[in-house]
């Protein structure tokens, strides 16, 4: 029997904050972007920012097994960000066996954070599957807590304090979605900041303030401009995202005013093709309002803050 064995797995243990951009796209499917998803590092812990369709996949991309997730964190309760829960739920539970190495699922309940509306939609999505939980406990033996979700829905303040790692959520505004949050994610003296999608807001700044990286949602204001001019008959969705998300140059703005080091723009709309001019076009502007480093993020892009 020949069995493919896994390669290029990340360390079990960062000294610092990795952080992994598991997705770049949006509701809107385009290729070579998976939907909204984050993973960051630290010490011996994988923690999951959002989890759009295919994060499954794109963990397993970047080296990362999902059996190493049993903590996720949602911004919000769009679909792009929280459809590929129910994979990253059954497969973290599940012992999975590659080459010589064997993966343990995860023998306790998976933690879920995220703002107050959060244990109200997941929970409603893992009732959906109870047939499938079901049988992996009654007839694979599947560890009976792993079937278990434990709830900590907060929409201001510290949710997670363990082994030095800190996480802090933050309103933002994404009306009509309501409440959505954003995360600052604190381990080993460095900071990253992950936006969730958002208008510009006074919280943003407070909370970026010297922020070793932030992760920003953005979309380009006059590509959406010319895509209207061009589709007069798709004008109401493709002006849409101008209500509740915030231009390259509002996330400029926001980035020098927090002092940042270090801006990586995801969530892209429109989604520019992955080559450096494209990139260059998206973010132009950008530099005469924030002097500091931006990557245009794409899929599996990670960042170590040492």
């Amino acid at each position: 029997m020949f069995i493919q064995p896994q390669e290029n797995l990340l360390p079990d243990f960062h000294e610092h904050i990795k952080v992994v951009i598991l997705g770049t796209g949006t509701p809107r499917a385009f290729y070579g972007r998976a939907k909204a998803g984050v993973a960051v590092l630290a010490g011996d812990k994988a923690l999951l920012f959002d989890c759009g369709g295919a994060t499954v996949d794109q963990l397993i991309k970047a080296g990362i097994m999902p059996q190493r997730i049993s903590d996720v964190f949602f911004t919000h309760h769009h679909s792009d960000h929280n459809s590929g829960f129910f994979d990253v739920f059954i497969t973290s539970w599940r012992t999975h066996v590659t080459g010589d190495h064997v993966f343990e699922g995860r023998k306790g309940p998976m933690n879920i954070y995220g703002p107050t509306t959060t244990k109200q939609i997941i929970g409603k999505m893992r009732e959906a599957f109870d047939f499938d939980v079901n049988l992996r406990v009654s007839y694979n033996r599947s560890a009976e807590r792993g079937a278990d979700i434990q709830y900590f829905e907060s929409n201001e303040g510290v949710v997670y304090d363990h082994g030095g790692i800190r996480v802090t959520a933050f309103e933002v505004d994404h009306k009509p979605v309501d409440p959505a949050i954003a995360y600052k994610i604190e381990y080993n003296h460095k900071s990253v900041v992950i936006s969730g999608d958002t208008i510009p807001v006074a919280n943003m700044v407070n909370y970026s303030r010297g922020a070793d990286l932030l992760v920003h949602e953005s979309y380009n204001k006059a590509w959406l401009d010319a895509l209207i001019a061009k589709f007069p008959e798709q004008s109401i969705g493709l002006s849409n995202p101008a209500k509740y998300h915030s231009t390259t140059l509002e996330v400029a703005e926001i980035a020098r005013a927090a002092g940042v080091g270090h801006l990586v723009l995801t969530h892209h709309i429109p989604a520019p093709a992955a080559n450096d001019e494209a990139e260059a076009a998206y973010i132009a502007g950008m530099q005469d309002i924030y002097t500091g480093r931006i990557t245009m993020a794409r899929d599996l892009m990670a960042f170590d803050l040492s």
